[in-house]
């Protein structure tokens, strides 16, 4: 595919038209170094300019490294400032380039001006260039000791950036010493901060290798370090102040009276216009209050007003932090904050995200007082024309009736909602119905008479039809039309793509038949025949059950099936309290916005399921072997889009097999009950001569007739792989397009053979030796995912083969397409021959 034709542009006034406009800045600056005539730092300044503009737009214009050095000696801090900034780009990725920037840099530390010295030792520890650390010992101890308290405070944070590229360097130059010195001495408060902040980082890196490393960092938190920090609270900036309160937030007080010392400190804190200094505060105050429960509450009551005035003013983003501070608290005592619902009512200008997290605040604090006024709000919302808040709002109502609250106004509100006519009121309604139901069965007279007149056809999403059809099941008898409208859902089998809908379908006609046997007898026969000829695992095995359940007794199908049920009490907690209070510990953190502790998003175990992406490196296209394998971005994008998914769109073509031993017959709804006896072959049946009645009586209702003794099952025909076959991947990737999934499968993987997995080439050379050639390879540990293709030794017949192997579960996905798919289960158990041998001696 060719690449799409560039725009093209006229050339912008700071854009070079080619190498000798960079040529002739290169010449201009070295005829003005060191020149002194008039004018000619102006001159300079415009060149600099052009330069920093080059590389801002990522022009290459290192060539000019050396001119714009010898051009950096002037006293115009302006030129200094532009000089800095190019030096540091290219220097930290250039050592050679930054050999030659020390000697000015240290020159320039030693500048009368002091602004050039805090800014030539900036840049000088900024170039994070291991060789040269030797340089930085002597400018960082002349900047600690500087009288001025700005170079002291650039060489503070450059103890830090110090430690970063060598820390013997600076452990042994004794600078976390002379830097606790500062901290405790100095007169600056931005200085006192930059220590501070250097010390917590560099003790708390060391302590898990040095003791004494671990005793100064305990030293921070000792009562007169702590009081220091808080009686100068106030001269610090506003990000200082906030590292200062999360030290204090550490501290352990020793008694109630300095616990109450330490608020009254900070009780003007809570006033601040920062919403950063609010939050670190009422951590402060949380933390320390947690053993003394009059007083917590009574924090809770004090932090209410600037959190929520906080919430009011700024900008969403900033109000979505807050609120999300704010809706943990909630969640943890809502009723301090229930007579402030009126504060979480949506504002039509806000963001969905800000307006969504309000919901879940109106839920929590809806009481038997403002259940009312809450529900007639989120009734408004359910009319928006923004569709998600008004499907978060039905949600919020079904979530305060669950609370059992106001139960009778909001079940007619909810069945008002059915009468909208809106698909998507109608399909959360359902959901919430449902649930309703299940905790309150009473409700059900009133409820299915108004879900009895919704038409099927009109509701398309997978959860409102499942929710749906469970309702059809569970009150058969109670709705005339349940057996009809299920049949009607059954004879659209093979148009339903959710997995979570057939499997609705099955338990929904089982319960239908057992209250209503003769409507829906021929629904029945029908709903397992397809069920059992369906690709999805889960959907075959519930077919399967039913039916020898069937074959069993009836009776068992009736106490297994639809068993007495008692009123759900509380449906599951989606946040354990472990997990919530983790997120409380972790208060003004991403945690609270993320509503996870840090570690779920911060370790690469947690992050997710496993998804082919920019993490797992390029993926490897192989020809005939594992050896000889060719750059992945020679395949074209939409190409390499199909070796990248991990989920195709075949499967949703037709149910073909499920890879299971079993052969079910093809779905045909004019011979349901034909269907069904060829399917008995599939049932083990050990004493048929000790059938129960019941089950001789549904064999002859269901039209199944007796079954037969099985005859032998045929030998499955050789199969010979030719162990030279060769396809490149284009051909691949057309080929895996047009076929579609004959075997989908999961199996189990020796854990030696996961062991000897040390890289999937391993895997390739392996497989390769059984006629199997990996196409494609890639991923890392615990993921990794092949491409392997086979063709028959005298035909022209391909298989193609999608692995994916998890190493942490011995797990592996297999996918088959095959132009002859009747062979593919032989292939299947070659392939899994050849896999089970991997790594075992």
């Amino acid at each position: 595919m060719a690449p799409p034709a560039q725009s093209q542009r006229s050339p912008s006034p700071s854009q070079p038209s080619g190498k000798g406009e960079v040529s002739d800045l290169k010449s201009q600056l070295r005829q003005l170094a060191g020149s002194r005539a008039p004018g000619t730092d102006d001159t300079k300044r415009d060149l600099f300019k052009k330069v920093i503009s080059y590389m801002t737009i990522g022009i290459d214009v290192s060539s000019v490294f050396s001119e714009m050095v010898m051009c950096s000696a002037t006293s115009d801090i302006v030129l200094k400032k532009m000089c800095y900034l190019y030096v540091g780009n290219y220097a930290k990725h250039n050592p050679d380039l930054a050999l030659l920037t020390i000697n000015f840099l240290q020159r320039d530390c030693k500048d009368e001006d002091p602004m050039i010295r805090g800014l030539a030792l900036r840049s000088l520890c900024s170039l994070g260039v291991a060789n040269l650390v030797e340089y930085l010992v002597g400018p960082l101890g002349n900047g600690l000791k500087d009288g001025n308290s700005y170079v002291r405070m650039v060489a503070a944070v450059g103890v830090l950036k110090l430690y970063h590229i060598s820390a013997s360097t600076c452990v042994d130059a004794d600078f976390p010493a002379l830097l606790k010195h500062l901290m405790l001495k100095d007169k600056d408060a931005q200085v006192v901060a930059n220590c501070l902040n250097s010390l917590q980082e560099i003790w708390g890196l060391e302590a898990s290798t040095s003791e004494e490393a671990a005793r100064e960092r305990e030293a921070l938190l000792s009562k007169p370090v702590v009081y220091y920090f808080l009686n100068r609270i106030k001269e610090f900036s506003e990000w200082a102040q906030c590292i200062v309160l999360e030290l204090v937030a550490k501290y352990v007080p020793t008694d109630s009276e300095e616990i109450f010392d330490i608020m009254n400190l900070l009780e003007d804190r809570l006033q601040h216009a920062n919403g950063a200094v609010v939050l670190a505060t009422i951590k402060v105050f949380l933390h320390m209050t947690l053993s003394m429960t009059d007083v917590h509450q009574q924090v809770y009551e004090r932090i209410k007003a600037p959190l929520l005035t906080l919430v009011s003013s700024g900008s969403p983003e900033q109000s979505y932090a807050v609120l999300s501070h704010l809706h943990l608290l909630v969640m943890r005592a809502p009723f301090i904050f229930c007579s402030d619902y009126k504060h979480f009512y949506c504002q039509y200008n806000e963001p969905f995200y800000v307006k969504k997290l309000k919901l879940e605040m109106l839920t929590a604090v809806a009481n038997e007082s403002n259940t009312y006024e809450i529900v007639t709000e989120l009734c408004e919302y359910v009319a928006n024309v923004d569709i998600p808040m008004a499907r978060e709002s039905i949600r919020a109502v079904g979530k305060i009736a669950l609370q059992q609250y106001d139960v009778n106004a909001i079940v007619d509100r909810l069945l008002q909602f059915l009468e909208m006519e809106k698909e998507h009121v109608t399909a959360e309604t359902l959901v919430l119905v449902k649930d309703l139901l299940r905790k309150y069965p009473q409700w059900s007279h009133d409820c299915i008479a108004v879900v009895g007149n919704i038409s099927s056809k009109n509701v398309q999403e997978p959860k409102a039809k499942a929710a749906l059809i469970w309702m059809l099941g569970e009150y058969a008898q109670d709705m005339l039309d349940a057996p009809y409208i299920i049949e009607s859902l059954i004879e659209n089998w093979d148009e339903e793509h959710s997995a979570e809908v057939r499997l609705h379908l099955l338990t929904a006609v089982m319960k239908c038949f057992l209250r209503r046997p003769p409507e829906t007898r021929q629904a029945l026969g029908a709903a397992l025949a397809a069920g059992l000829a369906d690709f999805h695992q889960d959907v075959h095995d519930r077919a399967l059950f039913y039916y020898r359940l069937l074959q069993y007794n009836v009776s068992v199908a009736e106490r297994v099936v639809n068993p007495p049920k008692q009123a759900v009490s509380a449906f599951a907690d989606t946040q354990s309290s472990e997990t919530k209070d983790r997120i409380f510990d972790e208060f003004n953190s991403l945690s609270v916005v993320y509503q996870k502790p840090s570690y779920m998003f911060t370790d690469k175990e947690y992050r997710g399921p496993f998804a082919f992406s920019e993490e797992l490196g390029n993926l490897s296209i192989g020809t005939d072997s594992g050896d000889h394998i060719i750059a992945a971005q020679g395949v074209e994008a939409n190409d390499k889009d199909l070796l990248l998914s991990t989920s195709e769109k075949e499967d949703n073509q037709g149910y073909r097999s499920n890879g299971s031993a079993y052969s079910a017959p093809s779905y045909d709804n004019s011979t349901t009950t034909g269907a069904l006896e060829a399917q008995l072959d599939l049932v083990s049946l050990d004493n048929l001569s000790t059938q129960t009645s019941s089950s001789l009586a549904i064999e002859e209702l269901l039209g199944l007739g007796m079954p037969t003794a099985p005859s032998p099952a045929p030998s499955p025909p050789a199969l010979k792989l030719n162990a030279k076959a060769v396809l490149d991947a284009n051909a691949f990737q057309q080929r895996w397009r047009q076929l579609p999934v004959s075997i989908s499968q999961e199996i189990s993987i020796d854990p030696r053979g996961v062991a000897a997995m040390t890289t999937p080439q391993a895997l390739s050379r392996h497989m390769q030796g059984h006629s199997f050639h990996c196409v494609a390879s890639g991923g890392q540990s615990p993921n990794y995912k092949f491409f392997f293709f086979a063709r028959k030794e005298e035909e022209s017949s391909a298989y193609l083969v999608e692995c994916i192997i998890n190493s942490s579960t011995c797990k592996v996905q297999l996918k088959i397409k095959s132009d002859d798919p009747t062979t593919s289960p032989v292939f299947l158990e070659m392939f899994q021959s050849a896999l089970s041998k991997f790594g075992l001696p």
